[in-house]
């Protein structure tokens, strides 16, 4: 049995939540898995790996259940060297076989523990732990997400690739061969769901240039919802396997937001839903959008000036955020308009089955497909630390469901038209604006930081961290500066090409 063809869920026949440290031994020893991996987030917003070679059960037994120390302080930029030392215990429910190594190897994510053998209550994978439990504990609900990755492939160009040109930005859901990275995505898909990540489907994107003798693919995979902390396990993992496959195929990959001017731009946006019982709370009985759902928005209206210091981390996200790039920049919500921040996708609410009318030989189909509905915020990018984003957005939810105003809120920020049209400029001077810069967002975020540290979220050390790393960028002026010095563009996409 090759191990690697199937998911751990499979390979053990449980559910991930349910793995014990009898299940991952067992397992280990039954098919001489000699290697153990501890990966584990930093601020840089990648995964980090510490490598073990098994030499008995002892040792097994003992790095799985009491972990390892790592030296914090080069993990992140609020630990003191003075008092560094932290420990990393796997989370045996995040359990993978790597694919990439030579040698049979078990990988795990890992949270990170304090001297005191408590929760590090200032790394982003806890704060995401109380960021999910607060909103429950609130609401009696659970918040669940999933992203869109999206992300650029590039190659030289050659004789074969220069074959079957695709339309330049007009990528969207091409085919090969004038899409030439598709297989490349399928296998990326493939070895995500191997490691557990659960996708809904992949697709090229929008954006596809050549530049330099180059040629540059857009492309996106999308997840299915889930628990939040899956969610962002899910998106850290997939983001390490597209690199490390991209390495073995000789191809170069960036989830940076922007990499040339006049091009699409890769976000992150993530999808969210509101469950209860194992309901979607997000609509009501009729099938319309929920008073919790506009709720939920009305939090993330308020709090999206600040949201952008989590989700848009480095000067290039605001290149991105620009008008006519399927980009927001205003802080306003709408049904199946991708000129907002927060958009309300088609959700199968038409009540009409579509399934006969195109299969005619078959008998009529009347599927509830409501759990299908979500709300989607469409700011974020790659720049961010995923679970200080999904964190920012659960507690910006569960702010909403609090607020006495909130319908009167979201009532105000709705819209119906494109706003990037010249006849709906009167309607974009009455809506906020989301923040120009990284120093913006980090004033922004000055200001409403007790939302965050409310309930002990977020530690105002990691604000704190955020504050400065942001201000430090220094690029109040950055969109006027490109315009006078066009090659800063160049020189800042080269810097930030390979973030998060």
């Amino acid at each position: 049995m090759d191990i690697r063809s199937n998911t751990m869920q499979a390979l053990l026949g449980k559910p991930a939540a349910e793995f014990t440290l009898a299940d991952i031994t067992g397992f280990m020893k039954e098919n001489g898995i000699g290697m153990v991996n501890f990966m584990y987030p930093a601020a840089d917003g990648r995964l980090k790996t510490l490598n073990f070679v098994i030499t008995n059960e002892q040792y097994l037994h003992s790095i799985l259940t009491s972990g390892e120390r790592v030296d914090g302080s080069s993990l992140f930029p609020f630990i003191e060297a003075g008092s560094s030392d932290l420990y990393v215990i796997p989370r045996l429910r995040t359990a993978f076989i790597d694919p990439f190594a030579e040698l049979p190897t078990m990988s795990f994510l890992c949270a990170f523990f304090d001297k005191d053998g408590n929760r590090l209550e200032s790394s982003p994978e806890y704060t995401l732990v109380k960021a999910k439990k607060a909103f429950t504990e609130a609401t009696g609900m659970t918040y669940e997400a999933m992203g869109e990755l999206e992300y650029y492939v590039s190659a030289p160009e050659d004789e074969q690739t220069a074959m079957y040109p695709a339309v330049d930005q007009k990528g969207y859901h091409e085919s090969a061969p004038f899409a030439k990275f598709n297989s490349f995505r399928t296998q990326c898909m493939y070895y995500i769901a191997l490691a557990g990540g659960k996708i809904k489907y992949g697709h090229s994107e929008v954006g596809n240039f050549k530049l330099n003798g180059r040629i540059y693919e857009q492309n996106e995979i999308e997840f299915l919802p889930t628990d939040v902390e899956e969610a962002a396990d899910n998106l850290m993992i997939a983001k390490w396997i597209i690199r490390n496959l991209a390495y073995e195929y000789g191809l170069d990959t960036s989830f940076a937001p922007k990499i040339t001017e006049g091009k699409a731009g890769s976000g992150l946006h993530i999808h969210m839903r509101i469950m209860k019982d194992g309901k979607n709370m997000m609509l009501d009985g009729n099938g319309n959008l929920s008073d919790i759902a506009r709720r939920a928005i009305a939090g993330m209206m308020v709090l999206a000036p600040s949201i952008t210091a989590f989700g848009n981390a480095n000067p290039t996200s605001y290149f991105r955020l620009v008008p006519h790039q399927e980009a927001p920049t205003n802080i306003c919500w709408g049904d199946r308009n991708r000129s907002v921040l927060v958009r309300v996708p088609l959700g199968w609410t038409a009540k009409r089955d579509m399934f006969s009318q195109a299969n005619p030989n078959d008998k009529e189909m009347h599927i509830d497909a409501s759990n299908k509905q979500t709300v989607e915020i469409r700011s974020a990018d790659c720049s961010a630390d995923i679970y200080q984003l999904l964190s920012a957005l659960c507690v910006a939810c569960r702010y909403g469901l609090e607020l006495p105003d909130g319908l009167d809120i979201a009532a105000k920020t709705y819209v119906d038209v494109n706003i990037h049209k010249e006849e709906n400029k009167d309607r974009v001077a009455s809506l906020e604006q989301l923040p120009d810069s990284c120093v913006a967002s980090a004033e922004q975020l000055v200001r409403q930081r007790a939302a965050y540290e409310d309930k002990g979220i977020f530690s105002p050390a990691m604000i704190d961290s955020i504050i400065a790393r942001l201000r430090a960028y220094n690029d109040t002026n950055i969109r006027e500066e490109v315009k006078k010095r066009p090659e800063l563009m160049s020189e800042m996409v080269r810097k930030y090409f390979y973030c998060g």
